[in-house]
């Protein structure tokens, strides 16, 4: 790690919550340096060295205020959240949603921090945590810490690490797609049509999670089902829950009607725009851990997706997070390095 600047906070971590941090503090006049280890040290999940990169959905859930992700996104638009602001300035349509084009978002975030002379960017890892007191720190690295902190972190907290198995859905181009099988609606009708729907009957669906159930996964080393996220299951893990589970849970039917028999499906694979230009859509709710040639076997047995051409495939990575209710103290600083 290159000379500290020892009149800055220091923030580790380019990801959404570090740029914030960064952002909010150049903002109280206070200088920055924000620290990311990409392009040096890369992860398993990022596809690029940008700062703010989302990795897995492009979608920040409901704006609606019935919902607590829509109280929560007022809550920071109140206090002044940068982010929010630039993904409203590149988001695409996604009905009550907050979708952005990952591209653009990030662009517009490194832009903004690159016009403020508060923040230097330093490119590069931090591998250990300071242990002067002096030096303010803001640890963000997230979910994808890389090995060496992740260790130093347990070595402060004297606490094994923490970790779940995340997954990531795939992306098609909408060129590849039939769009004679496939019809815009938003469930309930609420909004505009955004979602592109492929709609299965019951013959259709029992064949697809037949195959889904028995399809080949990607090893993981190390990896233990009970390790998975169930906010972010793999599709197969959810199907081989019951022959039902899907159609009950991301492919579920209801608020959708097929515009030519004014009948509801059977279920409903959902794909949403994933760019600006329109030319990019991910299939919603679809994390899947299956090997990629069993992806384009498989999921090109969903109607209309016959011939997709697949631009991103879905995979399982590890998270790492920290038992933090027991080991920070209410300012979210370590009890044993109030620095950190």
């Amino acid at each position: 790690m290159s000379d500290q600047n020892p009149t800055a906070v220091h923030v580790v971590g380019g990801g959404l919550a570090g740029c914030e941090a960064a952002l909010q503090l150049a903002r109280f006049g206070l200088q920055v340096t924000l620290h990311e280890m990409r392009p040096v040290t890369t992860t398993e999940a990022h596809r690029s060295e940008h700062l703010a990169e989302i990795v897995c959905s492009n979608s920040l859930k409901s704006t609606a205020l019935s919902t607590a992700s829509g109280v929560f996104k007022q809550e920071l638009e109140l206090l002044g959240c940068e982010l929010l602001r630039l993904a409203a300035q590149t988001s695409l349509p996604a009905g009550s949603a907050l979708a952005v084009d990952r591209s653009l978002f990030s662009a517009a975030v490194e832009q903004r921090l690159s016009d403020n002379p508060l923040i230097e960017v330093a490119r590069e890892p931090v591998d250990k945590l300071p242990r002067d007191p002096s030096v303010p720190w803001i640890v963000a690295t997230g979910p994808l810490t890389s090995s060496p902190l992740r260790d130093d972190l347990v070595s402060l907290t004297e606490n094994d690490g923490l970790y779940f198995y995340d997954a990531i859905a795939p992306t098609v181009t909408l060129e590849s797609l039939d769009l004679d099988q496939l019809f815009r609606a938003a469930r309930y009708d609420r909004g505009d049509a955004d979602y592109l729907n492929a709609a299965f009957d019951k013959d259709g669906y029992l064949a697809f999670v037949e195959a889904l159930t028995t399809a080949e996964r990607a090893d993981v080393q190390q990896f233990d089902a009970a390790e998975l996220f169930d906010g972010c299951l793999p599709v197969e893990e959810i199907a081989s829950r019951g022959v039902d589970t899907l159609a009950f849970g991301p492919l579920r039917p209801v608020g959708l009607r097929h515009p030519q028999t004014g009948m509801r499906p059977h279920a409903v694979v959902q794909l949403r725009q994933e760019n600006a230009e329109g030319t990019l859509f991910g299939l919603v709710g679809f994390q899947t851990r299956l090997r990629q040639g069993e992806q384009r076997r498989v999921l090109r047995m969903i109607p209309g997706l016959a011939k997709a051409e697949f631009v991103r495939y879905g995979q399982l990575h590890r998270n790492f997070f920290l038992d933090s209710p027991r080991i920070l103290d209410t300012r979210f600083a370590l009890g044993s390095q109030t620095n950190l």
